[in-house]
């Protein structure tokens, strides 16, 4: 059922409008819009100035610092981090003059990404599990798990832990923090373990 739990923090600036979805213990500072249809799941945190558009799924545990804004179209899956102000897109060739509203692409933030400050997502990808967007970036086509991605045109620098730490060049082998083992699977890498189950 839409609505906002009674566990959420919402500032007294910001607005969540009717038919939204709120989770448990999510927080929404100051000068936020979360508009009717979007749905944000528990215990994410939404810094200020942050706009959650309708038709948005936003799971667990995300965090989306300042100037963000998540357009129609866009799926966080749990434990995503946005970056300030990076940017997501909907459509891929806009005009003021033409309406394109039935031309969204859906862009989907695979579990455990992070997107870097100011880096931007053109729409229509899938950014693997556990990816890492580096700040700046800009990312025009699908990036696998685990990836560290850079640059404009972002390309792909090396590969990321689960925890966030960098792996060696080739992928294969242990974190040298967590102490999770890596595999190569076809062009990219897999934990050697599964993950142990989240909090």
């Amino acid at each position: 059922m839409p609505g906002i739990d009674a566990t959420a923090f919402v500032h007294e600036s910001a607005y969540v409008d009717d038919g939204a979805t709120v989770g448990r213990g999510t927080k929404i500072w100051h000068f936020c819009h979360v508009m009717p249809g979007a749905v944000i799941g528990d215990r994410c945190s939404l810094g200020q100035n942050v706009v959650v558009m309708n038709g948005t799924l936003i799971g667990d545990n995300c965090k989306i610092q300042n100037n963000v804004s998540v357009y129609e179209g866009v799926e966080l899956e749990d434990d995503v981090f946005c970056g300030p102000s990076m940017v997501f897109t909907n459509v891929i060739n806009p005009r003021s003059h033409v309406s394109r509203k039935n031309e969204y692409r859906k862009t989907l933030v695979r579990r455990g990404s992070s997107i870097g400050a100011n880096a931007t997502i053109v729409c229509g990808i899938t950014l693997g599990e556990y990816s890492f967007i580096g700040a700046g970036a800009v990312v025009t086509s699908d990036v696998l798990p685990f990836a560290l991605m850079v640059g404009v045109p972002a390309r792909r620098a090396g590969w990321m832990c689960r925890c966030g730490e960098r792996l060696p060049d080739a992928g294969a082998g242990r974190c040298s923090v967590c102490g999770i083992e890596y595999q190569r699977a076809g062009e990219g890498i897999s934990p050697c373990q599964p993950f142990p189950p989240s909090r």
